[in-house]
């Protein structure tokens, strides 16, 4: 049964103290990172890059799990792991060879990821369950923070969850308290949240109750499977 991941998002932290936001996300019970790294190409925005996390890793000890949000990311992988990267988690859509690019970076020593956006049939990763560590269901547009969760994308997560119960499966994008649970419920446990946890009256009990949640329809399915 894959186990709860909280990732809050550090799009919606403070970048001029980044390094401290880190900290504090980590110091309230985030198991990991999520660094949302964004070219200005793939998507419009233009975020941070390996500089930032190589400065980032000589501050702390965490996982953190980059989306690279980014046009080519085959350029981009031995960077990372130079920075220090956990997990290098790419776009299926910015790839010609999803599976020769998972070799890359497990060779570079990363954890691989492969991202899904809302529009994108979830048959375009479906065979790669065996390969990569994690499949990200974007849960809105990629490129902007505060967006609203879009609900349609959970059969995605429902349909990679049956076909491979002990994948990492993140969502990301408008999580918060009032829709956990239909992530959950549909097969999520990798949890990525800006918003709801950076803004959130007690961070450390939001973290908890997320993990909670999550924790708990995964042993629900781990039943009926």
């Amino acid at each position: 049964m894959p186990i709860a991941k909280i990732s809050p998002s550090l799009l919606s932290g403070d970048f001029g103290i980044l390094a401290a936001e880190c900290k504090r996300m980590v110091s309230h019970g985030a198991d990991w990172l999520h660094m949302d790294v964004m070219d200005g190409h793939f998507v419009p925005n233009i975020t941070i890059g390996a500089p930032v996390i190589s400065c980032l890793t000589k501050h702390l000890d965490a996982f953190l799990d980059c989306h690279m949000m980014v046009s080519n990311p085959e350029k981009w992988v031995d960077d990372f792991a130079k920075a220090g990267a956990s997990l290098y988690c790419f776009h299926i859509e910015a790839t010609q060879d999803a599976s020769a690019l998972i070799d890359k970076i497990h060779a570079a020593g990363m954890k691989a990821g492969v991202a899904v956006k809302p529009k994108t049939p979830i048959s375009t990763v479906m065979d790669l369950g065996n390969k990569m560590d994690m499949c990200l269901v974007m849960t809105v547009e990629p490129g902007f923070g505060g967006q609203r969760f879009m609900a349609e994308c959970m059969p995605k997560v429902k349909e990679l969850r049956a076909r491979y119960p002990d994948l990492d499966i993140e969502v990301d994008g408008g999580i918060a308290a009032e829709n956990i649970e239909a992530a959950a419920k549909a097969g999520a446990n990798v949890i990525v949240a800006g918003t709801s946890i950076f803004k959130a009256e007690d961070i450390s009990a939001t973290i908890e109750s997320f993990r909670t949640t999550v924790n708990t329809e995964q042993a629900l399915l781990a039943k009926k499977n």
